[in-house]
């Protein structure tokens, strides 16, 4: 175990390094979430029967959990992008625990992430959007949104190490954008059709969204609805816990065994 966080923070180290020398990726994850804040607030929320400000404070857990879901594209784009060039290769001829780059990049991703977390909600504060819940709630809002983070950053790297193309990567992960739309995230399911509704409600997003949106105290827990989205707390961990159950192993073996 020593070894694997020996290893592991070695490879934290070089993930960081990565993106220092990489700023111009940095600042556009970092003010595209931003961006798409204020394009949706002042343009979607005229559109919608909510008054905007309100909209605004409905928008942005949904789009701290959407960011959060990104960690299938960046994983994937990542992993990918190393074994098409090698790297990974180098890296499994090293006397290192197999497990320490996989984990490693998940780590990296979640400084990122948490990093990336304060200017989007402070501009959030800026539009109208209020911590209506307690200080404990709001630190556990955090913790369940960076949760998701790590859990659907695994589900990335399984894909990327899969793929073993960038392009392929790239590809695919513009698909991942297509996730958000089928949940609560950015407009209640209240009104779309019944088979919709249900296909929305079971997205992993719906549940962690509705979980931050009850934890910063925005907007009540639904009465009706699918069991992750009127649990929405026990429903995001349940979620998290079958993805990483899932994804981490089998990113890990995969790691370790190469193309085979």
């Amino acid at each position: 175990m020593s070894a694997l966080a020996y290893d592991g923070t070695a490879m934290l180290g070089r993930q960081l390094r990565r993106v220092r020398h990489n700023p111009g990726l940095l600042i556009l994850t970092q003010t595209m979430p931003i961006t798409m804040l204020l394009f949706f607030g002042y343009v979607f929320g005229s559109a919608l029967a909510m008054p905007g400000g309100e909209y605004r404070a409905f928008l942005v857990p949904g789009l701290l959990v959407a960011t959060a879901a990104n960690g299938i594209m960046t994983g994937m784009f990542q992993a990918a992008q190393d074994s098409h060039r090698g790297v990974t290769d180098r890296f499994r001829t090293l006397p290192m625990s197999r497990a320490a780059v996989p984990l490693g990049q998940a780590a990296a991703d979640l400084v990122l992430t948490a990093a990336g977390t304060v200017p989007l909600l402070l501009v959030g504060l800026v539009v109208g959007w209020r911590i209506e819940g307690s200080a404990l709630e709001a630190v556990a809002a955090v913790g369940l949104l960076l949760l998701f983070r790590f859990a659907t950053t695994w589900i990335g790297i399984l894909l990327g190490l899969v793929s073993r193309s960038e392009e392929a990567a790239g590809q695919l992960g513009g698909a991942t954008f297509i996730l958000p739309l089928l949940s609560n995230a950015y407009i209640p399911t209240d009104g779309l059709p019944g088979w919709l509704r249900t296909l929305a409600e079971w997205n992993p997003i719906s549940a962690v969204t509705t979980a931050l949106r009850d934890l910063f105290g925005n907007a009540p827990v639904p009465v009706d609805g699918a069991w992750p989205v009127t649990h929405p707390v026990a429903g995001s961990l349940a979620w998290c816990a079958v993805l990483i159950a899932v994804f981490m192993p089998l990113a890990v073996r995969r790691y370790a065994n190469g193309g085979r």
